[in-house]
């Protein structure tokens, strides 16, 4: 396929309908008749937008980083990865990140620090997930809505980037969080 440079600014696909086309107690696929500006016309299909945000928060404890096991039933798998959850409406992120880890990990958080908002997906999701840096923490816990306890890992700073060699710590917000975090860190000239 031969590439071509446009010199003309990018115009949004026309919608022009959009149906349900299967439901679940979570889910809502649609399809999405769109016609570009160049005339060509697809079907898309995704996942309903949602207003809805999550945050996934990365836990500073002292020199550690503080992981969570928790099972995924996407891979089957228990996963190695930051807490995360969504925020409930009317919430703050920073609000949710600090209940999530008070649910998740049985601390609270004194000093919280937004990096980056990260979609998954876009061609399928609207999702969008706010990461956090926890610090400062201190014991607190809140119940959550996890089936089991979730057991916790304390990795090195000194090591983080070992994670990556971890075969179930993969999925795809975890790592850029990890990448993120450590940016933030060598800007702070902590690392």
């Amino acid at each position: 396929m031969k590439r071509r440079f446009m010199n003309k600014p990018l115009q949004k696909p026309q919608i022009l309908n959009v149906e349900t086309v299967a439901r679940s107690r979570l889910f809502n696929v649609e399809s999405v008749d769109l016609a570009f500006s160049n005339g060509v016309h697809r079907v898309y299909e995704r996942m309903r937008p949602s207003e809805r945000e999550a945050v996934m928060i990365v836990p500073v404890l002292g020199d550690k980083l503080v992981l969570i096991r928790e099972y995924a039933v996407g891979t089957e798998s228990y996963e190695l990865g930051f807490p995360k959850g969504l925020i409930d409406p009317g919430e703050l992120p920073f609000d949710a990140a600090n209940r999530e880890l008070q649910e998740e990990v049985g601390f609270g958080a004194k000093k919280l620090s937004f990096l980056k908002k990260v979609t998954m997906a876009p061609s399928y999701f609207s999702s969008k997930m706010n990461i956090i840096v926890a610090e400062d923490l201190y014991e607190s816990s809140l119940e959550g809505d996890e089936p089991e306890p979730l057991v916790q890992e304390h990795w090195p700073l000194a090591k983080m980037m070992d994670l990556l060699k971890e075969p179930d710590f993969s999925e795809a917000r975890n790592i850029s969080a990890l990448f993120l975090v450590r940016e933030w860190l060598n800007q702070q000239g902590r690392l």
